[in-house]
């Protein structure tokens, strides 16, 4: 998407569990402007802000926050799409992006011990404008299936998957789980 950023505030999803996160480097994957880059960086992560726009990445960059420009989905070089090697990143924020195929290298790339915050549009959101293609839109519990599909099986903290009405109407699914850690090993959460 070219055009006018707006900064934006963080998604409160991202917000409510970035605390959790670890010490240590993070990835805010399909960063667009840099809002949860910059809510990370204030938390003391050195972040790692991706996204294949030049010009959200330049609004994205900023103190503690290094910008990597990449096409993720590049069919023409699959084998070299995903740059970041395993168990690198104390923690990965997604939001308002999906791309199925890259499910095994981000979980590939948390960190023992790692938090992966992800909320993205779900089925039914056509209802209330883009994204309408179901290639962008999770199928019931799908995002539940994609994070605990694999070898190490996360401590899922929390998941939800239905109707918001903030910051816009949207059907949405969001997850938030720590990669190998038991309930009793995992960052402790009081729901309120």
């Amino acid at each position: 998407m070219t055009g006018n950023f707006v900064i934006g505030q963080p998604s409160a999803w991202v917000v409510r569990f970035a605390p959790l996160i670890p010490a240590g480097e993070v990835l805010d994957l399909a960063c667009g402007a840099g809002r949860h880059a910059r809510l990370l960086a204030s938390l003391g992560h050195p972040v790692m802000a991706v996204d294949r726009d030049a010009e959200a990445l330049a609004q994205a960059a900023g103190p503690g926050i290094a910008t990597v420009r990449a096409d993720l989905e590049d069919e023409e070089a699959p084998q070299s799409v995903w740059p970041f090697g395993a168990d690198r990143f104390a923690g990965i924020v997604v939001t308002n992006y999906l791309h199925r195929p890259l499910f095994p290298h981000i979980l590939d790339s948390l960190a023992p011990g790692g938090v992966l915050i992800y909320e993205t549009f779900a089925m039914g959101n056509e209802r209330f404008g883009k994204p309408s293609s179901p290639r962008f839109l999770l199928k019931t519990g799908e995002l539940l299936d994609l994070v605990c599909t694999g070898g190490v099986k996360p401590h899922v903290l929390a998941f939800e998957d239905g109707y918001i009405d903030e910051p816009k109407p949207a059907m949405v699914q969001r997850i938030c789980v720590v990669k190998g850690a038991s309930a009793a090993a995992g960052p402790s959460l009081r729901l309120t």
